[in-house]
């Protein structure tokens, strides 16, 4: 059982084949394709590379496509994306136009090249079904709530994967089993000893935090929309929703110019005055400009920000896990977001944090510290071969 997972971002395509064959999931191949104008075109690139290569014989070969789209109205979970979901998506494109809109586009050309195959989606807010209703319910009225303004969290595949990982780093291998099989048990499968703490620190493009007990998520610093949470590379994050009337009222803005500027204009490019890039901005930091300093003080103070609320959910941590491309090359960074914290049992070994963690998985943590701090590289594309395995099969 082949299957192929494609990551649809607003201008590029990045694929990765997995056989499904046998209990463990194999990688085949992967690669990608950026300034992506024509998607037809990369899609036919894809199959093409796979063919040449002799990955598959055929697009028959492939047991189905599979997505990690990101929201959807009343639609979560691992689904088909038939026309119904997709039109479910088009609904909240406005929530995420950044997302929705290159994937829609994308499975319906996947669809259209490959009619027989399935396409089928693990939606990004799936890891938080299981989140108690106070921690995604905002304080507006009911007929708000109806229409979707909550928190539904992001990241899902990103932070299930830590959640299985770090539990099996831990030897708690009763936890990797229930995160690995979350969906399938709904998230009630019994743990034999049920305190394993955790707080997911994704840092990359976009960002957020998930606390994580015993392999399920009970938070996550992104809300009713990916423009939320953290600072993002030039999405706003959290905002007092009154700045919005504020400024259309002060600067005769209009909701058309005030979208964009929240969308693109904003997040560590607008704190940084236009670097939206963090390797750029640390840089630019290095050679003494403020704004760009500023960009990356407000990205940890946030984070702190939520890894102290994660913390107290929870009544404590057992491990943090840093993962995503900002958090696993930036040893300054995850320096800065645990600094002065070893009364809370949080301690980072200076040598071990500076070494190269760019090639695989680190443990961080400093010999006496009561929490185990980890580097480790995030691998959604996994997450989303298992779970369209398992819709096929069930």
């Amino acid at each position: 059982m082949k299957i192929l997972v494609a990551n649809l971002g607003s201008t590029s395509l990045k694929y990765r084949l997995f056989d499904c064959s046998g209990e463990e999931e194999k990688l085949l191949a992967r690669g990608g394709f950026e300034r992506v104008c024509d998607y037809s075109k990369a899609i036919n690139s894809c199959l093409e590379e796979l063919l040449s290569a002799g990955h598959i014989s055929g697009e028959k070969d492939l047991a189905a496509v599979g997505f990690k789209p990101v929201i959807a109205r009343g639609v979560t979970g691992c689904v088909q994306m038939n026309e119904e979901v997709l039109s479910a998506m088009e609904a909240y494109c406005k929530m995420a136009p950044a997302h929705n809109p290159p994937y829609i586009t994308g499975v319906r050309l996947f669809a259209k090249r490959m009619p027989t195959t399935p396409m089928v989606g693990l939606f990004e807010t799936s890891f938080y079904q299981w989140a108690p209703e106070a921690a995604v319910r905002y304080a507006v009225p009911q007929e708000w709530h109806d229409e979707g303004v909550r928190r539904w969290g992001f990241h899902g595949a990103s932070h299930k994967f830590i959640a299985e990982r770090t539990a099996e780093l831990l030897g708690r291998a009763d936890v990797a089993e229930r995160a690995r099989m979350l969906y399938v048990n709904k998230g009630a499968s019994p743990v034999e000893k049920p305190d394993l703490r955790v707080v997911s620190c994704h840092l990359g493009g976009s960002s957020s935090l998930s606390a994580i007990l015993n392999g399920v998520a009970i938070c996550n610093s992104l809300g009713m929309s990916p423009q939320s949470g953290l600072p993002q590379n030039n999405r706003v994050g959290d905002l007092d929703s009154f700045a919005i009337p504020f400024m259309m009222r002060q600067k005769g803005l209009s909701l058309e110019e005030i979208e964009p500027a929240l969308c693109e204009e904003a997040g560590l490019k607008g704190l940084s005055c236009g670097y939206n890039d963090m390797r750029e901005i640390a840089e630019q930091a290095t050679l003494g400009d403020k704004n760009a300093q500023l960009a990356i003080d407000v990205l940890v103070w946030q984070a702190r920000h939520w890894l102290g609320a994660c913390i107290l959910q929870m009544n404590g941590v057992d491990a943090i896990a840093f993962t995503a491309g900002i958090a696993e090359n930036n040893p300054l960074l995850r320096a800065a977001i645990c600094r002065n914290l070893e009364n809370l049992g949080i301690k980072l070994d200076a040598q071990k944090n500076s070494a190269d963690t760019s090639s695989g998985e680190a443990e961080i943590s400093a010999a006496d510290s009561a929490v185990k701090i980890f580097v480790i590289p995030t691998n959604e594309e996994l997450v989303i071969a298992r779970e369209v395995k398992r819709f096929l099969l069930n």
